[in-house]
């Protein structure tokens, strides 16, 4: 999302282009390994963009997912999609 920020006497402005936030910094998000769409951890991957898990958490990808128990929002969020979800959505990937 990006704002303009109109200068005082000109009839131009300044674009102003937010910094994502990558990481909540409650601390309990980081325990856990995350529920991410396939397709976005493999972008990230070659990119380097922020990824953002059903829970919401948003952050670039880069331990081993499978040394950390599964965030139980995630959990809950996949769980609730029910059979109609997407399941090649539903990749798991950690900080």
């Amino acid at each position: 999302m990006s704002t303009l920020e109109p200068e005082r006497g000109a009839g131009t402005g300044t674009l102003v282009e937010p910094t994502p936030q990558v990481s909540h910094g409650d601390g309990d998000h980081e325990r856990f390994a995350h529920y991410v769409q396939k397709d976005k951890i493999m972008a990230s991957a070659l990119d380097g963009t922020p990824v953002v898990a059903l829970c919401g958490k948003v952050w670039v990808p880069g331990r081993d997912p499978k040394k950390y128990p599964v965030c139980p929002m995630c959990k809950e969020i996949y769980e609730s999609m029910g059979s109609g979800g997407d399941k090649d959505k539903g990749g798991k990937d950690k900080k």
